[in-house]
């Protein structure tokens, strides 16, 4: 590989140092940078800007700088394009991001070695369908959510899978995600941790109303369709905690495997359960024990 895109979340007070170290260490090792056009003036260095909407047709591999939010928002815009993404962690959890910052020239020859390996990540296809007519449509790498606002009454959730009827579900409302997404939102609600590699949909219930409403695991392969009802028009969906639309009374939101894929650049020696032990449990070495939840 010797072409690299740089993504960088403007927010974060490191970033633009970590950038800079980032474009010396890959030019230094005669590899190409492009940056945004934004960031690379910032930088004074317009000789590397290229939009971004043309990186997929010019970069092999994108770094991203930020948290897993950042990634999120990366891998929803080039999911059409299976664009290996390596995440420099410079959040708080990290758990999508697989290089630190304290590290770059190691991530950085490793990569040109070819040591790493990509990990293919399961997305989500969403639509929001009013009166038989698809409204919205958008990938998830997480989740798709429905929910109520934050002072409004419950809602309820009617679920279909692969027009079989599932189950109505009351509460404050429901999570769709991807394995991928098990450890976020769904797993706040209550949700399993899935293993990556095991190709399945989630159905989490948010605060359910009735103690026989259960987290379910899913086939990848089918269709879920949520109708959904309240008595007041405070409801919204929500794809991977980052995009919004407004939903009305009775709207069906139609929820399926995508045909595209998040490819994450990995470490061989970073296994997922030791990404779960430390960044969710709190444990720092092998042995150690845990150190109390985050």
């Amino acid at each position: 590989m010797s072409s690299f895109g740089i993504l960088v979340n403007k927010g974060k007070p490191k970033a633009r140092v970590v950038m800079k170290e980032l474009v010396h260490l890959l030019e230094e090792r005669r590899s190409e940078v492009r940056l945004e056009p934004e960031i690379a003036r910032e930088v004074d260095r317009d000789d590397l800007a290229l939009p971004v909407d043309r990186f997929p047709e010019a970069v092999d591999i994108v770094f991203v700088l930020g948290g897993d939010g950042t990634l999120l928002g990366v891998a929803r815009r080039f999911a059409a394009y299976h664009i290996p993404i390596l995440g420099f962690n410079l959040g708080h959890l990290g758990f999508l991001s697989e290089a630190e910052p304290d590290s770059l020239a190691t991530a950085v020859d490793r990569i040109l070695q070819g040591d790493y390996y990509i990990e293919k990540r399961m997305m989500l296809n969403a639509e929001v369908v009013r009166g038989g007519e698809v409204l919205e449509k958008s990938v998830a790498l997480n989740d798709v959510g429905i929910a109520k606002g934050s002072f409004s009454r419950m809602i309820t959730g009617t679920v279909y899978m692969d027009g079989i009827y599932l189950g109505t579900y009351s509460g404050d409302g429901l999570i769709v995600s991807s394995p991928t997404g098990s450890t976020a939102y769904s797993l706040s609600c209550g949700g399993p941790i899935v293993w990556p590699g095991v190709q399945s949909i989630l159905l989490t219930p948010i605060c359910p109303h009735t103690l026989t409403a259960r987290p379910m695991v899913l086939p990848s392969e089918c269709t879920l369709e949520i109708r959904v009802s309240a008595t007041h028009q405070d409801i919204g969906l929500t794809i991977d905690g980052q995009l919004g639309y407004r939903l009305e009374v009775d709207d069906v939101i139609r929820v399926a495997a995508s045909k595209h894929i998040t490819s994450l650049i990995k470490w061989e020696e970073r296994d997922f359960f030791e990404v779960v032990r430390k960044k969710l449990q709190g444990e720092q070495d092998e042995g150690s024990g845990l150190e109390g939840k985050k």
